[in-house]
Parts: structure tokens; C-alpha cells; sequence
């Protein structure tokens, strides 16, 4: 399953990458996702980990809680991809493929569309300020993409609106671009480590 957690902070949205460890939550720094910096997150908070095929979250008795899509974790809760973690002051979404059994996915939506060579590098372009430490604070603007692949703002903007339709992402302003990089990413259009070697690529 192709799944990564979105972590909100000031700066932007941390993307890290779920495998098989789970990943701790809390304010130590022994933490997979470590929350210093807000006094509401405990030592250990909470624990995101794979169960029977799918993603869960488990509280850690922590002191203020962990809510899942606005209500209190009791013990262990599923998640499904969109579900939205709090975790003292920050947000975290799980963005990940949806299985078989969430209401309202058909195969042709789980699936990534089919992309032409130069669609793929406008996603990948898209991640441009993606740094080594993975935080992922906005999508590329029309401009740094333009310049990246080296063609015309007027072209990216074409570019753009096909991934927009055929990602199905709609609606107007700057956050389509984010919603795009998420879709990308979490039907396996594009990967991190495809983000990172071409990153690595162009810095040689």
C-alpha cells in the first residue's frame, strides 16, 4: 500500500513515508515524528502502525488525547485514507490508496490515470521545494515549474489543467496545485524517492 502521513506544521506539511514500522507520535526526540515544540503533545503520544492490511492509530495514554476526524481516540481506531489525526496543536492526514471496502472509490479512481512523459515531469516539478529532510511547505508556482523543465508558463498552465481532470481535482485557486502533489503521490503517479533521484539528478 502506497501511504504517507501529512504532517501540518507552521512551516508547511512534513510528508512522511509509511512502511512496515510503525511510527510514534510525541514530543521526546525518540520519536518518528517528533512534536518538541508543543506543550499539549506527551513524551509518547500516540502510535501509527499497520494492522491486518490497513492503517491504525492507537493513543498511548497520553495526557490530552489523539482525535481522529474530531472525536477522542478510545484504545485503537482504523484509518482510512483522508482521515484526519489531531495531535495536541498539529494536524496529520493519512494519504494513502483506498481499499476495497471505502465507501465511494472505484478501481478507476484508485488507480493512477495514464500520463504523458512531460505530465509526469510537471509532477515531479511540483515538489521542487521538497528539501533533503522531506518537508514539503507548497507546491512549485507555475513560474519555478516553467523554469525547471525549461518551456513556457503558458504550457505548464495546459499541462496542469489535464492533471486536474485527470486526477479529478476541481475548484479554483492556488491549493489545486497542493491537492494535485497529494493525489499524485497517494494513487502512485509519483513517489518521494522518484522526487529525491530526480532532485539529486539535477543538483549534479
Amino acid at each position: 500500500m502506497n501511504a504517507f502521513l501529512e504532517v501540518w506544521r507552521s512551516g508547511g506539511a512534513e510528508l512522511v513515508q509509511l512502511g512496515t514500522e510503525r511510527i510514534t507520535v510525541g514530543r521526546s526526540d525518540g520519536n518518528t515524528i517528533v512534536l518538541s515544540d508543543d506543550s499539549q503533545v506527551s513524551r509518547v503520544h500516540a502510535v501509527v502502525e499497520q494492522l491486518a492490511g490497513s492503517w491504525s492509530v492507537r493513543d498511548v495514554n497520553s495526557r490530552n488525547g489523539t482525535f481522529l476526524n474530531g472525536s477522542r481516540v478510545s484504545g485503537e481506531a482504523r484509518l482510512s485514507a483522508g482521515d484526519e489525526l489531531r495531535i495536541g496543536r498539529t494536524r496529520i492526514v493519512l494519504r494513502a490508496d483506498r481499499t476495497a471496502d471505502d465507501p465511494g472509490m472505484t478501481e478507476a479512481q484508485a488507480a493512477p490515470p495514464t500520463l504523458t512523459p512531460r505530465e509526469r515531469d510537471v509532477l515531479i516539478a511540483l515538489f521542487t521545494p521538497l528539501t533533503g529532510s522531506e518537508m514539503f511547505s507548497e507546491p512549485a508556482s507555475t513560474r519555478q515549474i516553467a523554469q525547471a523543465l525549461w518551456v513556457s508558463e503558458a504550457a505548464v498552465k495546459q499541462h496542469l489543467l489535464r492533471l486536474y481532470d485527470k486526477f479529478g481535482v476541481t475548484g479554483e485557486g492556488e491549493r489545486r496545485r497542493t491537492r494535485l502533489a497529494n493525489e499524485a503521490l497517494r494513487r502512485g503517479a509519483i513517489t518521494l524517492a522518484e522526487v529525491r533521484a530526480a532532485a539529486a539528478a539535477k543538483a549534479d
